[in-house]
């Protein structure tokens, strides 16, 4: 009778345990419920393998570096981790980047709108040279990032200003890695008091746009410890970031996300980064040497790096053991996720209480690089204003790429100096705002300027008239004369037109200030640039020139706060402005010469 029930029992036992509504699923282990070893052990070598990478780009081959673009989860995203729901494991969100959340602001089928704030650009808020300040905007930034459903901030951006025509310098901080790894350390406390993650970046020694994915940078030992990896030291050890995002450059012949010995030896072992190190978005090529160096994740993830990781796994080429490792670190990060967590993410982040932030914190970026007899702020009696220069009605917020945010609005300076009580040239507006429609007309006929995270070129200023000049002197109190500068990603600044001023812009403000001057009025030069320019030349023909920066979407209004005196434009300058390029200790030109004079040549 015992043998009978027992031959019974185990009868039943394997009914129910095989029926549909009994899954095994309903067995395997659950993150967060179970121990992490416990369901590293239950997933499949295939489920490693697209574990340690995203979940791919559509239309996108991986043989080139792009700007991340997801349409999962959070619309605009650049990317997402890969989720195993049969283990409780969902994806999370990663978006750019480090002037604001980079998201789409508008959604197929939704009346809503998703706008974020655009912040000051880096060398903005470096040259405010206050760690609280930039904390705070961290954390305004942050809120942004949890409100919108995402988990990881790709930023802050830390490289070092080793040349003056890096494209992406205005993502950057300085030249100096001190500055960029304190200035970096408060960025991330700010982002990731909000209980989201930042991804500084990019590790290591990437500190140029052109054949960035090909680009060997060749740095001495030294070198590279007391200038390149400083910074990033400096952040790890003071902020903790839950990420690190390797870099797309080779580092002495080796990829920087294939190196073990920056990886593992030294951001690991030396520092005690416990975080997740992921690629940037196509970065590398060998993915079994990147997991085996320590780079965790592979994003945004691609075909061919899933069959050479199972084969790897299935060879033993690729040890489980550093399988394991990373997937294991993966799993800790969706664990500190908002969206593991359940977070209730309301898409209304307060835009308003920011962008006043953002107004208040870019005025201490500022620099009045040139004041002669006292020119600002502007006096009392001040009415009537005539602004020259395209910029000023057309106000750079930010640099192109992942480093953009998609943002409502951006206050260009007329708008900031009406709002402020002024009183604009209605006749020189108009002349501006035809001469841009036109341009604008032309560039759209333009078949090269169709990708939309490339620096579109900006047309070449006009120099007014005599008579043009002689009525506005004659109308308005002052002069204002915008000089403005736009870069990015893919391609570094040129040295023509570019960080030299061009000669129509050199006869614009010698041209204004003469005849405002010869009038006994003032001229003033406005800089919205995200990267250093030559300025020896002209600086002495204006009366006062601000280094107002890429300010973010608040520009013309902090602008108007600083040129009022409302504000005071505190900042102080964290890179070298050379009287001329050829200065530069990264020029070409200075490099042969120190080349001829023997000397011991240890960075390039």
């Amino acid at each position: 009778m015992k043998r009978k029930f027992l031959a019974i029992s185990i009868a039943l036992f394997l009914a129910i345990a095989v029926s549909p509504k009994f899954s095994v699923a309903q067995d395997a282990p659950q993150l967060g419920k179970d121990p992490i070893e416990k369901v590293i052990g239950a997933m499949t070598i295939e489920e490693k393998a697209h574990f340690l990478i995203g979940t791919g780009m559509a239309g996108m081959s991986g043989n080139d570096a792009v700007v991340g673009e997801t349409q999962s989860l959070v619309p605009g995203a650049a990317g997402t981790t890969y989720p195993i729901s049969r283990l409780g494991i969902p994806a999370v969100v990663l978006a750019d980047g480090p002037a604001g959340l980079r998201i789409s602001p508008t959604r197929e089928g939704d009346e809503n709108t998703y706008y974020c704030t655009g912040f000051p650009v880096g060398t903005v808020m470096a040259c405010t040279w206050n760690t609280e300040l930039v904390e705070q905007v961290g954390k305004a930034m942050g809120n942004e990032v949890l409100e919108y459903g995402a988990d990881v901030l790709l930023a802050p951006a830390l490289n070092i200003q080793r040349n003056p025509l890096n494209g992406r310098n205005f993502e950057y901080y300085s030249e100096d890695p001190v500055v960029s790894g304190k200035i970096a350390a408060a960025m991330v406390r700010g982002v990731q008091s909000n209980g989201v993650g930042t991804s500084v970046k990019h590790f290591v020694a990437n500190n140029q746009e052109t054949n960035r994915t090909g680009n060997d940078s060749r740095v001495s030992p030294r070198a590279m410890r007391e200038l390149y990896l400083k910074s990033f030291e400096i952040a790890v050890k003071e902020s903790e970031p839950w990420t690190v995002m390797s870099s797309y450059n080779y580092v002495n012949g080796i990829y920087t996300s294939e190196r073990k010995d920056l990886l593992t030896d030294i951001l690991r072992d030396e520092w005690g980064f416990e975080g997740l190190v992921m690629t940037d978005w196509f970065g590398g090529t060998d993915a079994v040497a990147q997991i085996e160096a320590g780079n965790d994740l592979l994003e945004p993830g691609r075909p061919q790096q899933y069959d050479a990781l199972v084969a790897g796994m299935k060879s033993g080429q690729l040890a489980m053991e550093d399988v394991d490792l990373s997937v294991k670190r993966i799993m800790e990060l969706v664990l500190r996720s908002p969206r593991f967590k359940g977070y209730e993410y309301s898409n209304k982040p307060d835009l308003k209480a920011h962008a006043e932030i953002t107004r208040q914190s870019a005025a201490e970026g500022m620099i009045l690089l040139e004041n002669k007899n006292n020119t600002l702020p502007l006096e009392s009696s001040i009415k009537k204003v005539a602004a020259f220069g395209i910029t000023s009605y057309d106000m750079i917020a930010g640099g192109t790429g992942s480093g953009d945010v998609h943002k409502a609005y951006t206050v260009s300076l007329i708008e900031g100096l009406t709002e402020a009580g002024y009183k604009l040239s209605k006749s020189i507006t108009k002349e501006y705002e035809s001469y841009l429609a036109e341009e604008a007309k032309k560039q759209a006929e333009d078949q090269s300027q169709l990708s939309a995270f490339m620096p579109k070129v900006r047309p070449d200023e006009f120099v007014p008239s005599e008579d043009m000049l002689a009525k506005a002197v004659k109308a308005n109190d002052v002069a204002i004369i915008t000089i403005g500068r736009i870069s990015g990603e893919f391609l570094d600044r040129k040295l023509d037109r570019d960080f030299n001023l061009s000669a129509n812009e050199v006869s614009l403000i010698a041209a204004v200030s003469k005849a405002f001057q010869d009038a006994g009025k003032k001229a003033v030069v406005i800089l919205n640039i995200g990267g250093v320019i030559e300025t020896a030349s002209w600086k002495d023909l204006p009366d006062a020139v601000l280094l107002a920066g890429q300010a973010g979407q608040e520009g013309g209004n902090t602008i108007a706060d600083a040129l009022t005196g409302k504000v005071n434009p505190s900042g102080k300058l964290t890179a070298t402005y050379p009287v001329k390029f050829e200065d530069h200790w990264s020029s070409e030109t200075s490099l042969q010469l120190r080349k001829s004079k023997n000397w011991i040549w240890l960075v390039l």
